[in-house]
């Protein structure tokens, strides 16, 4: 098995690095991972650019590469076979054209490096290109089920990870609508050559922005938990880029691995290319547009569960009862709309630390140069600010001792450099924060080292006069083999669980 993995990936470099040699820049790296699933090369400026336009799912393989590549594959031999009249009328050419198109797609499965969304899509494929075979109808819910049956059994943990989730909320919502008709549109009575060209095109023009909308609505809720931002403008970027994407990029895409092994490649990937770059171009362009970042504030898993839910029951459900799951997604957006954000964030080794003031924004305070951390915590509070903005520390006053912010209710937060800082802002602070050891008795809440090595990071919210703490790593979550990073709590900290309320006389309550 490692020989053949070996074998494989020496294969995707070769290919990677034959596509970058001929096709330089951000149109070589996005070739690339269209073909390999290598997206290592491409530069942050376009990558960002490509998921705020919504162009993001370009660079993960899924169902749209993978319907191309077994589309492309099953019309083009089926076409050839049809051509020969001793073949086509005594042979079954539609099957024999569904099983090229199955080899075809699992050539790209393993070529693509086999993510959990590419999984999803080669069992989808499969399944229908089998049904073909075996003279079936293929009942798509019934195959999305199937497939989202296959990838849990291979990788059950790649359900909470957003490729998983964003993947089967898409092809779950386009399915639903196709089968009810909304991304279908009647070519109408055969008229005029140009009648029925214009007809064609609009109905083309319709189902590409229905398509986008549909899939962008459905996947809404997956971007904001995971990445906490929209892309408003998606239809747009879609509508202008997709079109290139389909006759132009993919299909020479295909045809310069054809003719990789005779040498014959090279114009192609730079055809290829040069579709790349007007999608690279319109994702710029439209990432550029007034408003196009849409931030939204961290939320809790209840909301994005209540929304799955009204999801699955508008796709499901076959009468007007499916309705009822507009009523879940509202809820939802309540829910998520009324989410608490954390008052102070530590990190797990108390380099950094984060402290919401009286204007709601956060302040932070960094000792290390990892700003990582500091980069979530600001895309998870809605914040544009990057993490070397010089405003981040303004909400700090500091000596040789300690630093000193203010909670929105403005009790003090002291986070103490100094064994002298520790001991002075005990008596005098809500809550204490140190990378040292922390003393036995406070009266404010100290989170030191003892306890960030057990808990890892935190974030805290003020509550009641006191302090609810949740802990990256709570009580009681410890893997076996890792049982050696549970400590004693110190005395100063009664909390027992995360997400609990502590009564405010125990956590050093001010007076």
């Amino acid at each position: 098995r490692l020989r053949f993995l070996s074998t494989i990936d020496a294969i995707r470099d070769g290919i990677d690095r034959r596509i970058r040699a001929l096709v330089p820049g951000d149109a070589g790296a996005i070739a690339s991972a269209l073909i390999t699933g290598k997206r290592d090369a491409l530069s942050t400026s376009v990558n960002d650019a490509m998921f705020i336009s919504g162009l993001g799912h370009v660079l993960s393989i899924s169902g749209y590469h993978m319907a191309v590549v077994a589309g492309v594959v099953f019309f083009v031999f089926r076409a050839g076979l049809a051509l020969i009249p001793g073949i086509a009328l005594r042979h079954p050419i539609k099957k024999w054209g569904a099983l090229a198109a199955l080899l075809a797609a699992t050539f790209y499965l393993v070529l693509s490096g086999a993510e959990v969304a590419t999984q999803r899509s080669f069992i989808m494929i499969a399944i229908v290109l089998i049904g073909v075979m075996v003279d079936r109808s293929a009942l798509t819910l019934r195959n999305l089920a199937l497939a989202a049956l296959f990838v849990m059994l291979l990788a059950p943990e790649s359900v909470v990870h957003p490729s998983f989730q964003m993947s089967f909320a898409a092809t779950l919502a386009l399915v639903a609508a196709y089968q009810g008709g909304g991304l279908w549109a009647s070519g109408g009575r055969p008229g005029s050559l140009a009648a029925q060209a214009a007809s064609w095109g609009l109905r083309e023009i319709t189902t590409l922005v229905l398509a986008s909308l549909v899939a962008g609505l459905a996947t809404t809720p997956y971007a904001a938990f995971h990445f906490h931002r929209l892309a408003p403008y998606g239809v747009i970027a879609n509508l202008l880029a997709m079109p290139i994407v389909s006759v132009w990029v993919m299909p020479a895409g295909l045809l310069a691995l054809l003719a990789m092994p005779f040498g014959f490649d090279g114009p192609l990937w730079r055809a290829m290319g040069q579709g790349i770059e007007w999608m690279d171009a319109v994702a710029l362009w439209v990432a550029s547009l007034p408003g196009a970042v849409g931030r939204i504030p961290a939320f809790g898993i209840g909301a994005l569960v209540t929304a799955t839910a009204g999801l699955c029951v508008i796709c499901l459900l076959r009468t007007r009862l499916r309705w009822s799951g507009i009523a879940l997604i509202a809820v939802a957006i309540v829910m998520a709309l009324h989410t608490p954000q954390p008052d102070v964030l530590i990190s797990a080794n108390a380099d950094l630390v984060a402290v919401r003031g009286a204007d709601g924004h956060l302040s932070a305070l960094r000792n290390g140069s990892d700003v990582l951390a500091l980069r979530e915590w600001l895309n998870a509070d809605a914040d544009a600010r990057a993490p070397t903005d010089p405003s981040l520390k303004e909400g700090f006053n500091c000596d040789a001792a300690a630093c000193i912010g203010r909670a929105p209710d403005g009790s003090v937060v002291s986070i103490a450099r100094t064994a002298h800082g520790v001991v002075e802002d005990c008596d005098q602070a809500s809550l204490v924060i140190t990378p040292r050891e922390g003393p036995p008795q406070c009266r404010a809440l100290a989170i030191d080292r003892r306890k960030l090595g057990a808990s890892g990071a935190m974030a805290l919210h003020r509550v009641r006069g006191g302090w609810s703490i949740e802990e990256a790593v709570p009580p009681g979550s410890e893997r076996p083999w890792a049982h050696h990073a549970s400590h004693a709590r110190p005395p100063n900290n009664p909390v027992s669980g995360a997400d609990v309320t502590p009564r405010a006389e125990d956590l050093g309550a001010d007076d």
